[in-house]
């Protein structure tokens, strides 16, 4: 077996803490890549990988990705991620959770969790009940910054398209722009009632049977099945479900001119972000665009601890500038010739350290 410091994706993380309860089943990998800026904050993912070393990638790319998606959005945290191994049947039980809880409390603060795919709300409470570093709480009314992330991750990516479409295609609105979203939970969702709500023609698909067909129903879209959706002719590919999905043969099926989603690690290897700009396809750094919902995790663990106001118009005012994060990428990235990928990794390193 190949050793996790010997992968690609290992990128002189500062911890990688295997965890491991046989009493309660619990086997999860915490990952963190840089607390320059802060402790590292990222959320907990629960799923079943067909191979072991598939969950140990997953935990360092996306522990990567949230130190350079942290300092990209000017939080005080660095990055972290975790990744709690599901069997087959995918069950989660309380006593899991206890003991997750507990292994992040055993950090002693290095690391500050949240909900991510898999995990919901309800189970970050559960977890808050064994350790207080943990944010993604519920909240109590409408005006508190906190609570399921989802629709901030959600608003975030929608201003980032609108900042695609006036920069790619020259329009100041979303109405008529033919977006094709691949996966429609919580996040997916939530930018196609956004676009559907500034007259955007949706072409929606979803693993999950019957998700996309109902959100369709609702918002006069149309449907493609899952394994069609990267090929759909539109304006914008807006990826929003698991990411490693723009390598070779998915970049040759694409037939749009921007790919701006949620999607954590959409690009499966570095050579993937200069392929799509070799083929004239504008991308939205993925760690950029879905800022949103750490913006407001973030700021409510700060709040909770008094380092930060708990208004969610804060948190709302620091999303509005992810468009113009992204344009100075793009223009970066047109004067010198670099994919945005590249140009926003190099960002993000100066911010770390690690420039």
């Amino acid at each position: 077996m190949t050793a996790f410091w010997t992968e690609a994706d290992y990128d002189d993380h500062e911890l990688v803490h295997f965890v491991r309860d046989p009493k309660s089943g619990l086997t999860a990998i915490i990952a963190l890549h840089s607390t320059h800026l802060g402790p590292g904050a990222g959320g907990t993912r629960f799923w079943h990988y067909a191979e072991p070393g598939d969950a140990m990638r997953d935990a360092l790319r996306l522990s990567r990705g949230m130190s350079y998606k942290n300092a990209m959005a000017g939080l005080p945290m660095g990055g972290g991620k975790a990744v709690i191994v599901a069997d087959a049947d995918k069950n989660k039980t309380p006593e899991m959770l206890v003991a997750f809880a507990d292994a992040v409390e055993g950090l002693g603060g290095r690391y500050v969790t949240a909900e991510d795919v898999g995990i919901s709300e309800a189970d970050m409470a559960a977890v808050a009940q064994r350790t207080q570093y943990v944010s993604g709480l519920p909240v109590e009314g409408d005006e508190a910054a906190g609570g399921d992330p989802g629709p901030f991750t959600a608003l975030g990516i929608f201003l980032g398209i609108k900042a695609a479409v006036a920069y790619k295609l020259g329009k100041d609105s979303v109405e008529g722009v033919h977006v094709a979203i691949q996966g429609t939970g919580s996040v997916g969702g939530g930018v196609a009632r956004l676009l559907a709500r500034e007259g955007a023609q949706l072409t929606l698909s979803d693993m999950q049977e019957g998700r996309a067909e109902a959100l369709a129903r609702e918002l006069d879209a149309s449907v493609a099945a899952p394994e069609a959706i990267m090929s759909v002719a539109c304006d914008v590919f807006s990826p929003n479900a698991l990411g490693a999905i723009l390598d070779d043969e998915g970049i040759a099926r694409l037939d749009c001119q921007i790919v701006a989603g949620g999607a954590n690690n959409q690009l499966r290897r570095p050579e993937h972000g200069p392929m799509l700009a070799e083929r004239g396809i504008l991308y939205a750094p993925d760690y950029v665009i879905n800022a949103g919902g750490i913006i407001s995790v973030t700021l409510e663990y700060l709040c909770r601890n008094d380092q930060a106001p708990c208004d969610i118009n804060e948190v709302r005012k620091r999303i509005a500038l992810i468009p113009g994060r992204l344009e100075e990428i793009w223009n970066e990235s047109a004067a010198n010739g670099a994919s945005p990928d590249q140009v926003a990794d190099r960002m993000a390193q100066r911010l770390i350290g690690r420039g």
